[in-house]
């Protein structure tokens, strides 16, 4: 075993990669599990919803109206990428939006009644996707990996 928990292969040479195993660290393993989590999602999810197009709908589902400025915040997107997902959830007659009556610069989201459907839909198929990708773990595993999940974040 080398420092980082890994076998060396038999024959390695001592280059200056020598230890060093791409496939054993943390960005390549998170890489990794979010492809199986992104392919599961593209999969099952309603709609054609992209994974920020459902986490705008779940978190409005969740907390009720917003400003886009918060959403964009609360789902860790920033300002360019949230204004197209509000488009294109828009578009699609998901949001229902309109100026704030305190502040004529800022617009409330909310869910349409349509949104509001496609929302508690997509978040039981999404519990569904979640529980898939974590299907390889045991029930303990699955606490602890999103705790330290949360934690690294």
């Amino acid at each position: 075993m080398n420092s980082d928990g890994a076998d060396q292969p038999n024959g390695a040479s001592a280059g200056s990669g020598a230890g060093y195993h791409v496939d054993a660290q943390v960005g390549f393993l998170i890489r990794v599990a979010s492809q199986r989590h992104t392919a599961l999602f593209a999969a099952r999810m309603v709609e054609g919803l992209t994974p920020p197009q459902f986490a705008a709908l779940a978190k409005l589902r969740e907390i009720g109206p917003c400003s886009q400025n918060q959403l964009g915040r609360l789902i860790h997107l920033d300002a360019a990428t949230i204004k197209g997902v509000v488009d294109r959830l828009e578009a699609r007659a998901l949001l229902a939006i309109t100026d704030d009556p305190r502040d004529r610069r800022r617009r409330t989201l909310d869910l349409s009644a349509r949104g509001r459907d496609v929302a508690d839909v997509a978040i039981q198929v999404a519990k569904e996707i979640s529980a898939a990708t974590l299907e390889p773990l045991t029930p303990s595993e699955r606490v602890e990996v999103l705790r330290l999940l949360r934690k690294l974040g």
